[in-house]
């Protein structure tokens, strides 16, 4: 009985050990990049859970006009990075006749076509939406008419594709299309959409900008179970837009984001508006844009960027930032290459944590992701600047036990948790008051001089006076 079970075994292993090393040299078991997916009915369906925008592109009145060409790369290059979603902000607006039929421009939608076929290709949740239509935004009433054939014309032209392109109805209403005129428009868009694509996931969002604080005055349809809801987030704003052009006024640059219990606690308010109104709502929340501008310094900005991103995901909200490689670009076009500490403050790496180091003078080195039970090396470029009066450091601020002092600028920090380190400074006036010395004693010589120079003049003249 024991020959016939190992007889048995071996056939067994012989008839399938050919098919496992087919299926892997077909690439079945390579790994995959981070997705969370899950499996309904034998299909791959995937679940929208952290994207990022391609922005300053196809929402530019041209593409290029922005400095932002879409390449077929940059698809698979977000995928492999761990992303799920891509927003593709598209102003159809500017390229279709502003009377009826208001026909979209067959090149134009050709272009888009072949993006959204690009993303679609990486197996990418691919949401397309209106953006930038500024004309709506001023006369909403003017516009309703075009807003809806633009809707009709694109949910007709996609009908046929997969699920995972879902359509956002209009980016960030605002000005004079109010929450009632907004409300009425969704659902005149809706069924329209809903005439030729029943089933597509739809994206709303609520007037001023996307605001959480406006979603209580959105009017969700009833009874249809692909409605998401969306919201922007950019708090604070002062923070998130300091330096930008096209913001007037623009805040100031130099606001830094530390993660203070009150910075954090203004976050997770805002946030917790949104999370209690889905949940009473019992519907699915979308922050379609959070992100910091490049005017910003990139500590601060890594630090609000991973604070956000992890809060939201506690609250099982999907995200997508904005934006992939212009201002707010976590990744570099030039380089070709990821803004790291961007993206793992996007997409963390187990077992790592994020070390960043301030100064107020100079330069400092070693702010950076490391990995936890590792020595962060923090450097000062300097530790006396100035001439006259000097700005000298004095010690490192947020020092633990661990931690190692090496020389008088530069420190060693264990990696158990993410930290700031700050250089402390403190002025010298030694050298000013040394001037001020050396000065007065030039100067009671220099009197001394004239004095003794006044003497001999008076004696010499008294005796020329006597003679």
């Amino acid at each position: 009985m024991l020959v016939w079970k190992r007889a048995l075994t071996f056939y067994i292993l012989i008839l399938v050990f050919p098919q496992l090393t087919m299926r892997a040299e077909r690439g079945d078991y390579q790994a995959r990049p981070f997705c969370n997916v899950q499996i309904n009915g034998g299909d791959l369906e995937v679940k929208m859970r952290r994207g990022v925008n391609i922005g300053n592109a196809l929402e530019a009145p041209n593409e290029g006009d922005w400095g932002v060409v879409i390449k077929d790369e940059y698809f698979e290059i977000i995928r492999n990075a761990g992303f799920d979603t891509v927003r593709i902000p598209i102003r159809w607006s500017s390229h279709a006749d502003n009377s009826p039929p208001f026909k979209i421009d067959e090149n134009f939608l050709k272009r888009v076509d072949w993006v959204i076929n690009k993303s679609l290709e990486q197996n990418l949740i691919t949401i397309i939406n209106i953006h930038h239509y500024e004309e709506i935004m001023e006369k909403p009433e003017e516009h309703r008419d075009r807003f809806i054939a633009l809707w009709r014309q694109i949910s007709e032209h996609y009908k046929d594709y997969p699920g995972l392109l879902y359509f956002e109805l209009l980016n960030e209403p605002h000005g004079n299309l109010t929450s009632n005129l907004w409300n009425k428009l969704i659902q005149d868009s809706i069924k329209v959409i809903r005439e030729t694509n029943p089933d597509r996931k739809i994206i709303i969002g609520p007037v001023d900008w996307n605001s959480v604080y406006r979603l209580e005055d959105l009017m969700i349809p009833v009874n249809d179970k692909n409605i998401i809801v969306t919201f922007h987030f950019y708090t604070p704003f002062e923070f998130t837009h300091q330096g930008a052009e096209w913001v007037s006024p623009s805040p100031p640059v130099g606001r830094r984001w530390t993660g203070t219990e009150a910075e954090r606690r203004q976050i997770t308010n805002e946030l917790d508006i949104a999370a209690q109104w889905a949940a009473k709502n019992n519907i699915s929340l979308f922050l379609g844009e959070f992100g910091a501008y490049s005017k910003a310094d990139m500590a601060s900005r890594v630090r609000w960027t991973y604070f956000v991103a992890r809060e939201v995901e506690k609250r099982n909200i999907a995200w997508c930032y904005w934006e992939f490689c212009s201002g707010f670009g976590a990744y570099d076009p030039v380089k070709n290459e990821w803004r790291r500490d961007l993206l793992k403050a996007l997409i963390p790496v187990s077992g790592t944590h994020y070390i960043s180091a301030y100064t107020e003078h100079g330069e400092v080195f070693g702010s950076g992701w490391h990995n936890e039970g590792s020595y962060a090396t923090i450097r000062l470029s300097e530790t006396r600047i100035g001439v006259i009066i000097q700005d000298v450091f004095d010690h490192f601020e947020g020092l633990g036990s661990k931690d190692r002092v090496i020389d008088e600028g530069t420190v060693e920090i264990y990696v158990d948790g993410s930290r700031e380190i700050r250089a402390v400074w403190r002025k010298d006036y030694t050298r000013l008051l040394l001037t001020f010395i050396i000065a007065g004693i030039c100067l009671i010589v220099s009197l001394m001089l004239i004095r003794r120079g006044l003497g001999r003049n008076m004696l010499s003249l008294l005796w020329k006076l006597k003679n």
